[in-house]
């Protein structure tokens, strides 16, 4: 019998399904593979957090599991949101890929004034750099983020670098290290969610990997202690215990940020909630502008 793995039908979620597939298969079991459209995949024109923040991309997903018609669902695990349906685990965390930024651009970087991206994070910690560029959202898959910047609608537009190697994509541009422009949290990591059947958990669970998950188990220990989801211009990064994290104004002109050796899931909370008391007025301040708050 074989294992029914949902993705979505863009070239980075197949080939991120792809991995999955031939781990499994390479172990002796079998799977199929089915394609589910979702509603961040066919409303492209809008911001993400005007249509409900990453979480978008997971949601039918979900469902499909929930539903008994795919047993499990490939993700890039920073679109899984912080609260999940009853009945369902991450059965599986892959070894994380590079969890950096790339900014891909053609010719010289202080040639370049105006960058696409649709994430708050980025635009913020962008503009703290590089306060005189201009920020323009952009939507679509990497494909279609690649030809708008080689058509020159934007002069420069930022992406996973996990994702340009995980699509073999070589592109001009700067990679931006994780310490110093720091990623959302669980960036670069892929995870496999499944119903919570024993046998099946006992399946994936051959393809986890114990260092990452226990990282990436902190950033989102953070995360959900700092609120705020994909409307507070926010970063989390943990690398074999050290802990960085950080919260910025909409502009970047602000930045609050943490940086600390963690050993437990409770040392990551106590570190979130010393971040959100200090940062409280910039994730309220994300919220209003943002028309989340009446």
């Amino acid at each position: 019998m074989s294992v029914r793995i949902g993705t979505r039908g863009s070239k980075l979620a197949l080939a991120q399904t792809s991995t999955v597939c031939k781990k499994l298969s390479a172990l002796g079991i079998g799977v199929e593979q089915v394609i589910i459209t979702t509603e961040g995949d066919t409303t492209t024109g809008v911001p993400l957090h005007e249509i409900g923040g990453q979480g978008v991309f997971v949601r039918a997903l979900d469902d499909a599991i929930l539903a008994g018609h795919i047993d499990c669902a490939v993700h890039s695990m920073k679109d899984i949101p912080a609260f999940r349906p009853g009945g369902l685990v991450t059965a599986a965390v892959l070894r994380r890929d590079s969890a950096a930024d790339f900014l891909a651009y053609k010719g010289s970087l202080d040639a370049v004034k105006v960058i696409g991206t649709s994430s708050t994070r980025r635009r913020a910690q962008l503009l703290r750099h590089y306060p005189d560029i201009s920020i323009v959202d952009i939507r679509g898959n990497v494909d279609t983020r690649i030809r708008k910047l080689s058509e020159g609608e934007y002069d420069a537009i930022m992406l996973a670098e996990a994702g340009l190697t995980r699509l073999g994509i070589r592109i001009a541009g700067e990679r931006f290290p994780p310490e110093k422009f720091v990623p959302a949290p669980n960036q670069g990591t892929i995870a496999v969610v499944s119903r919570a059947d024993p046998s099946l958990m006992e399946e994936l669970s051959s393809l986890d990997h114990p260092e990452t998950r226990t990282d990436v188990a902190i950033e989102r220990a953070v995360m959900e202690t700092l609120g705020g989801g994909c409307f507070t211009p926010l970063g989390v990064y943990c690398c074999k215990g050290h802990l960085i994290a950080e919260v910025l104004s909409l502009g970047g002109e602000r930045t609050e940020r943490i940086e600390t050796d963690v050993q437990s899931l409770e040392q990551a909370r106590e570190k979130g909630r010393q971040l959100h008391a200090r940062a409280k007025d910039l994730i309220d301040d994300a919220y209003r502008k943002l028309g989340i708050l009446t």
